[in-house]
């Protein structure tokens, strides 16, 4: 056990240490978990042994990408990219793999040896392509969605293949049709039993779940979702990612996807890091170098090859040159599953050793290079002198929030975010609103509110609103412990954005303000200045002048009502005694210290008590002079930090400093 966490412990700090490294020097992270993998393998420092428990929790990470790519999906979004999926997907997996095995043929490979290989170049990683997509924002355009529809396609042809492979090496070719027929049907049958959970039980789940109310039931939701999917899909003979991909799928038609991605992308990336890692430490250092000249030819010969078919293939769906190239680029790549394939054949001696290496070296360097060669794609694209545009760099931005700009963010759409709402929609200024309560989400997507299901605490959920696009955000609930948390999420997203917050008093004002907020109304002096409005319309102050006093009370940010009598906060659990100005009323006995004497020679301004009024015989002096001599009877209203105020009380009333 103490080997086992040592082991792990050093991964991590090499992981670690790596990671900031690389990103340091501008390089992706995928290929800092790739040496990461090298140096801790056993053809590196051989710290890590590979395992199949390894390899298993690595798994779960194209699972979780899976699951999160099925929720930027709909069934209506997958049946209008079938063409894409089994048109230029099947084009491109079988024009590849038959180049391959033409060449390999010739080259005195035998037939099963070379329709192995063949097949295995056919794949691309859907793991680098999919991280990569999603972290340019380039998920969504077409280039994007070409590249999907093809690993889609592809990550589907690995189920026939894992049955045909051990089939042609035991040369039982009659037992071939029938396992694919019957491959075919669990495949169909498992997809159905997801579609149905998806469509009839998930949403009630998750509604349940959502109405608790509690963060982390919703993240353990959430993954128990994605592995019961991919655990189902399985045992019925198919990948994990493809189940997880589907439940994703279902899930993506719901209010709740947003939140749903913000959840799994923690653990996505992180054992999607893992996950390269097991990658990198399946590379041979002194392999590569023994047969260097060797593998560049063949790095270049698959580069060349997949891109030009993966371009060829996409012109033949009549889809743009500089799109057509792109994804060839993007597809060039090994895929993981080739790994899998690759040990598959090697158990049933379709592979020898040298070969098996030649290709996992060939499969881990082509995904080391893919990073650097879609970041040089504008470039590429631009010197061929096929690009349409004058520059791909408005490409490059995150697309997440392009759906919403210069618009108002609402975080909460209870009372409060709903009447601001229905103030903006006449002005025709637009807005979206975030909200956690599942009842409100639904009644407003319903009536037709820009509702977002989600935690406005975690970034994901704020990019979704397009936070860095929006004019204002407006913070409509007043836990003060929950609002820094949202504030300093969205600094960290829109550092010049506009922040307006509600707050039930304003004792926390210059520390909100510290944060960056633009503005806090608080709600109990607003609504003391509307009730004294009301007191001093019925006592017949003309509206003119009651207009003027709360004006100028709001733009003196209420200096007379910033302080109150300490009872007030007694049952409020969110302020802070030490903070807070409160108001103390003191009456003076006769006897009193402070009787026949003036404020002045009292010294109270060097204590930091001020007094704010003075009540005699029924008459009320506001802020008496310096020069008022104070009598017996005479009742003070203090203004002070409480201590201080009790301290100054013992002094007026018995002279102790």
């Amino acid at each position: 056990m103490q080997s086992i966490n040592a082991q792990i412990f050093g991964l991590l700090v090499a992981a670690v240490l790596f990671v900031w490294f690389f990103k340091r020097i501008g390089l992706p992270p995928i290929l800092a978990y790739l040496a990461t993998g090298v140096l801790a393998g056993s053809h590196g420092i051989g710290w890590l042994a590979q395992s199949h428990e390894i390899e298993f929790v690595a798994e779960l990470g194209i699972v979780f990408l899976l699951f999160s790519l099925g929720l930027e999906f709909s069934i209506s979004r997958l049946m209008a990219m079938r063409n894409l999926v089994f048109g230029l997907g099947s084009l491109q997996v079988g024009i590849t793999s038959l180049l391959f095995i033409i060449i390999l043929y010739c080259l005195n490979f035998s037939l099963l040896t070379s329709f192995t290989i063949g097949t295995i170049m056919a794949l691309s990683s859907t793991a680098v392509v999919v991280k990569l997509l999603k972290e340019t924002g380039e998920l969504n355009q077409r280039r994007g969605q070409l590249a999907v529809g093809v690993l889609l396609f592809q990550d589907i042809a690995v189920v026939p293949l894992l049955i045909i492979l051990p089939l042609f090496a035991s040369s039982d070719s009659q037992s071939i049709g029938w396992a694919l027929a019957f491959a075919l049907s669990k495949g169909a049958f498992v997809c159905v039993l997801l579609w149905a959970i998806g469509k009839w039980v998930l949403p009630i789940v998750f509604k349940e779940i959502a109405q608790v109310r509690t963060d982390e039931l919703f993240v353990l939701t959430t993954i128990l979702v994605a592995l019961f999917a991919g655990f189902l899909t399985y045992m019925f003979g198919l990948s994990m990612a493809l189940g997880a991909f589907l439940a994703g799928m279902m899930l993506g038609e719901s209010h709740y996807r947003h939140q749903l991605e913000a959840d799994i992308r923690p653990f996505r990336d992180i054992l999607m890091g893992l996950f390269f890692v097991t990658v990198g430490m399946q590379l041979d250092i002194l392999f590569v170098l023994g047969h260097i000249v060797i593998i560049i030819g063949a790095l270049l010969g698959l580069l060349v090859l997949k891109i030009a078919v993966v371009a060829f293939s996409a012109r033949l769906m009549h889809e743009r040159n500089q799109d057509s190239l792109a994804c060839g680029i993007m597809l060039w790549q090994m895929g993981e599953f080739g790994f899998v394939l690759i040990a598959l054949a090697g158990q049933h001696q379709l592979l020898n050793s040298e070969q098996a290496s030649f290709l996992i070296a060939l499969g881990v360097l082509s995904m080391a290079f893919t990073p650097f060669l879609i970041d040089k794609t504008p470039f590429i694209l631009k010197r061929l002198g096929i690009l349409d545009r004058p520059s791909l760099a408005l490409e490059s931005e995150p697309q997440s929030s392009t759906l919403y700009s210069d618009h108002v963010v609402i975080c909460g759409f209870s009372r409060v975010g709903q009447t601001i709402a229905r103030f903006l929609k006449p002005e025709a200024i637009d807005y979206v609103a975030i909200e956690s309560n599942p009842i409100l989400v639904q009644e407003g997507k319903a009536a037709g509110e820009p509702v977002i299901f989600g935690y406005v605490k975690q970034k994901d959920i704020l990019k979704c609103a397009g936070v860095e696009r929006a004019r204002l955000v407006i913070i409509t609930f007043t836990e003060f412990d929950h609002a820094q948390v949202v504030i300093d999420a969205i600094k960290q997203i829109a550092p010049n954005v506009k922040i307006l917050i509600r707050t039930r008093d304003d004792s926390q004002l210059d520390y909100l303000k510290e944060l960056g907020v633009t503005e806090v109304v608080p709600e109990s002096l607003e609504a003391s200045l509307m009730l004294v409005s009301h007191v001093l319309s019925m006592s017949g102050v003309p509206m003119t002048r009651i207009v003027r006093r709360v004006s100028k009370e709001r733009r003196n940010r209420y200096p007379l009502m910033q302080s109150f009598y300490a009872g007030y906060f007694k049952d409020n659990e969110d302020t802070s005694s030490d903070r807070l100005e409160y108001l103390h009323v003191v009456a003076l006995p006769d006897k009193a210290y402070a009787v026949n004497k003036k404020i002045e020679n009292l010294n109270l301004e060097k204590r930091r008590v001020l007094v704010k009024a003075l009540r005699r015989e029924g008459a009320e002096i506001d802020t008496p002079s310096a020069q008022t001599i104070l009598l017996a009877n005479d009742v003070l209203v203090l203004q002070g930090k409480p201590r201080r105020v009790e301290r100054v009380e013992h002094y007026l009333l018995d002279g102790i400093e």
